[in-house]
C-alpha cells in the first residue's frame, strides 16, 4: 500500500541522504512548498553507506533506509547520473565515481576524451536519470524515477547547477543546465520529473 508523509506523525523535517550541497539545495527547493524542511545526513553527522547497488533505485534505497534507520525520521535519497548513448550508457550509476575528489571538472574532461576517442563528439545524445526513494524508520519505502533527454556540448558552460550540468543541453533548450536559471532547471530536470511523481503519491 502506498504511504503518504503525515506531518502529525512524521513531523515536518525530512532527512536528505546526501552530502552533496548542490543536490541538497535542489531537493530543499522542491519540498519546501509542501511545508517540509530539509536536514542533510552531513548535518546530522551520519555516515555514508556503501552504494553497492546495480541500479539507481537500489542505491537510492540503500541511502534512504540507512538515513531513516539512523535518524529515526523519514528520509529521502536521490541517486542520479548521466548516461551517454555513444558510451553505451556510461558513466550511468558510476557518474559520481568519475569525479576526482568530488570535483566534476575531471569527470567532464573524461567524457570528452572518451567521446573523442570514439569520434562521437558531434552532439552526442545523453540523458540524466534520477531515482528518488523515501524510507521510513519501519522499513517502508516508496520509489520513483525520472529522466530528461538532451545532448552534450564542450567545453563546459555555466556556473549554475552541479555535476555534469555544464555540458548537458536538454531537448528544446539552447543553454546548458549550468547556464539556465536554476528555477527553470528545477521545473524540467530529471529530479523534477521524479519529484512530481513522488509528490503526487506521498505529498498531495
Amino acid at each position: 500500500m502506498r504511504r503518504k508523509l503525515d506531518k502529525s506523525r512524521d513531523g515536518t523535517t525530512l532527512v536528505i541522504a546526501t552530502h552533496n550541497q548542490g543536490k541538497l539545495r535542489e531537493i530543499n527547493e522542491l519540498i519546501e512548498p509542501y511545508g517540509f524542511a530539509a536536514v542533510s545526513v552531513g548535518e546530522l553527522g551520519l555516515p555514508e553507506p556503501a552504494e553497492d547497488g546495480t541500479t539507481y533505485i537500489e542505491n537510492a534505497r540503500i541511502k534512504a533506509l540507512a538515513a531513516a534507520t539512523a535518524s529515526g525520521k523519514p528520509a529521502l535519497a536521490d541517486d542520479s547520473g548521466i548516461s551517454i548513448d555513444a558510451l553505451h550508457g556510461a558513466p550511468g550509476i558510476f557518474s559520481a565515481r568519475w569525479a576526482v575528489d568530488k570535483k566534476f571538472g575531471p569527470a567532464m574532461e573524461r567524457v570528452e576524451e572518451e567521446l573523442a576517442w570514439r569520434e562521437a563528439l558531434t552532439e552526442p545524445k545523453a540523458h540524466f536519470v534520477s531515482a528518488l526513494t523515501i524510507a521510513w524508520p519501519d522499513g517502508h519505502m516508496e520509489d520513483f524515477e525520472g529522466t530528461v533527454h538532451g545532448t552534450l556540448t564542450f567545453p563546459p558552460r555555466g556556473d549554475h547547477g552541479f555535476g555534469y550540468d555544464p555540458i548537458f543541453i536538454a531537448e528544446g533548450q539552447s543553454q546548458t543546465f549550468g547556464e539556465i536559471d536554476p528555477s527553470i532547471k528545477n521545473a524540467m530536470s530529471h529530479r523534477a520529473d521524479a519529484f512530481k511523481q513522488l509528490a503526487a503519491v506521498c505529498l498531495e
